[in-house]
């Protein structure tokens, strides 16, 4: 089943660099953790960049897509990240040291805006999701195990709420819900779309 979410300012018409930096200026994220349908027990720390690629004509976001041999989320849409390693010394870390790891961005070519609420998969994560702006020429390498294909969207598109959409699913008899954002050939669901969800609610305030 496949409802619209409840219609929402629409940012799409206001996402700019500056105004980005405007709203994460004004302090770190207070709010609580995200959780998805069937988050429970023990967590594996994670955690991802939300890339955001200063093109000329406008901001787009830099996602990727997993290979399909992957033992979690096979050919999933996601952001660049993974699980924080005992060497790591923050989320911030993580993901920029996995960010480097599966496309080659290195870390000098972010400028860090801020983090926003941890999100709680379903499949056991604690994903702190790291908002940081990228400034081409990219040169991405990618991780050809692990990532099959790295492509951006633009980011008023995914600020439009009109181009979110609420799933829902039942699974062993347990109604799930997630969010999904078609684009094209790309169909950016679960924790990606929930993380986009989460940016757009932190943007709209």
């Amino acid at each position: 089943m496949m409802v619209p979410m409840t219609t929402t300012s629409d940012l799409s018409k206001v996402a700019s660099v500056e105004w980005l930096r405007s709203c994460f200026a004004e302090g770190v994220v207070q709010d609580v953790s995200v959780k998805e349908s069937g988050a429970t027990g023990p967590l594996t720390p994670a955690a991802v960049l939300v890339p955001v690629v200063l093109r000329q004509q406008a901001p787009t976001v830099l996602l990727t897509r997993r290979t399909d041999h992957l033992h979690h989320h096979p050919g999933q849409v996601s952001f660049p990240g993974g699980r924080v390693e005992a060497s790591d010394t923050s989320p911030i870390d993580t993901a920029l040291r996995e960010t480097e790891e599966e496309i080659g961005l290195v870390r000098d070519k972010v400028e860090l805006l801020g983090c926003l609420p941890q999100y709680r998969t379903g499949t056991g994560f604690d994903v702190t999701p790291v908002v940081g702006l990228v400034s081409p020429p990219l040169d991405l390498v990618l991780d050809a195990f692990e990532v099959a294909e790295a492509f951006e969207v633009p980011l008023s598109f995914l600020l439009d709420s009109a181009n979110h959409r609420l799933h829902s699913v039942e699974v062993r008899g347990v109604n799930r819900e997630y969010y999904a954002m078609p684009y094209g050939d790309y169909f950016i669901w679960g924790a990606t779309a929930g993380m986009l969800v989460s940016l757009h609610r932190f943007l709209r305030r």
